[in-house]
């Protein structure tokens, strides 16, 4: 899976949840009053058109439905944003679409109208599969709704991720082991299995700092990561980045382009974008609030409050930070065309030896070992 200079995708934000989890840090919003739905779109419509001026010549190989919970969009949402990108920009035939869902039965009825509108890809936030750990979780569904949502989505979408969050509060390994195999029977070619994390700013983190919350110990949450690589690789469904496995062929296209460290445009309140100028890359991002958001777009086009120029020794360390996730690892040219300089190759050698990275031709990748410690491998080799 070489990396291509022409891929481009487009992230569309969609802001609003029913409510908000507990470990959540993402820029979501919950209105206690209906959401003018079709209001954003078009503010989402407008601000896609003042992205295409500044990237003329793209063709979309991708498009992202993430949030907020983009399940709550109206399908007719979704197919106005679609029908504007298919006017401003060329789309691949084989364009990947996704979009994130909640596999609460209310949004499970929109499927169908998501895949009418175009989307063919639908990563279904399981989260959990059992109700104690998805009530704590947050989560407003039951294990039952969440597999009866997966298999419909299943049976609609061409391509479908089981989601599962892992390493909760007081969860053991023979639990997991449970769970994860339980999981494995539905899964249709892709899953992400995410290690839940304390983020700053959470209901979590404010628990954790009082001492309400118990993590699994460090010990016992590298058990669970080493269970969760020796079972998906049992099943065919490798780790292609630290947290997402699938068969060969079902890698979310999307997500690949931000690990190889491609461009996109990110629309909609918070979201970030990477365009390419000359030799170096804008960094832009939109304004959080909703609301806000939209009567910037409405007074200017474009609801953007930060574009800076990342020249390109930033752009190296972004693409090492990027890159060392997934399975494929960096192109030790490219890297060194954006540092301006070669890599340390004396340190590269000494990781080698301690099994923390390989090196094929041009290709420097993290090794399993190296991908259990990959902030400080990514942390020494950027030094």
């Amino acid at each position: 899976m070489p990396f291509s200079e022409e891929a481009f995708g487009i992230y569309v934000h969609w802001p609003f949840c029913k409510a908000k989890c507990p470990y959540c840090d993402f820029n979501s919003h919950v209105r206690h009053h209906p959401v003018d739905a079709m209001a954003f779109a078009s503010a989402l419509a407008m601000e896609l058109a003042w992205f295409a001026k500044q990237t003329p010549g793209r063709k979309v190989s991708s498009i992202f439905f993430g949030g907020g919970t983009p399940s709550l969009m109206p399908p007719a949402a979704v197919g106005k944003v679609l029908d504007t990108i298919g006017q401003l920009w060329g789309v691949s035939p084989d364009a990947e679409i996704t979009l994130e869902a909640n596999p609460t039965s209310m949004d499970a009825e929109n499927f169908q109208g998501y895949r009418t509108a175009g989307v063919n890809r639908v990563s279904v936030g399981v989260q959990a599969l059992n109700d104690a750990d998805l009530k704590a979780l947050g989560r407003q569904h039951s294990a039952a709704e969440a597999i009866a949502a997966f298999r419909l989505a299943a049976k609609i979408f061409p391509r479908v991720s089981f989601d599962l969050i892992y390493a909760r509060p007081k969860q053991t390994v023979p639990e997991w082991r449970r769970e994860l195999t339980e999981a494995l029977s539905y899964q249709q070619g892709h899953m992400s299995l995410y290690q839940l994390t304390i983020e700053p700013g959470t209901a979590f983190a404010d628990l954790h700092a009082r001492g309400a919350l118990a993590m699994p110990p460090e010990d016992r949450a590298a058990d669970l990561y080493d269970l969760t690589q020796e079972l998906t690789e049992k099943a065919e469904l490798p780790a292609y980045e630290i947290s997402n496995h699938a068969a060969p062929g079902h890698e979310s296209r999307h997500n690949l382009l931000y690990w190889r460290y491609g461009e996109y445009a990110g629309v909609g309140p918070g979201a970030h974008s990477r365009l390419a100028q000359g030799e170096n890359r804008r960094a832009l991002v939109a304004e959080k609030h909703p609301e806000t958001w939209r009567d910037l777009v409405t007074a200017r086009s474009h609801g953007i409050i930060g574009d800076i120029i990342v020249e390109k020794p930033d752009q190296a360390s972004e693409y090492l930070l990027m890159g060392l996730r997934i399975s494929e690892g960096i192109d030790l040219r490219r890297y060194e065309l954006l540092a301006t300089q070669p890599m340390n190759m004396d340190k590269v050698a000494v990781l080698e030896f301690m099994g923390f990275v390989s090196r094929e031709n041009s290709r420097l990748r993290a090794t399993p070992a190296g991908r259990r410690v990959l902030n400080t491998l990514i942390q020494e080799l950027a030094a």
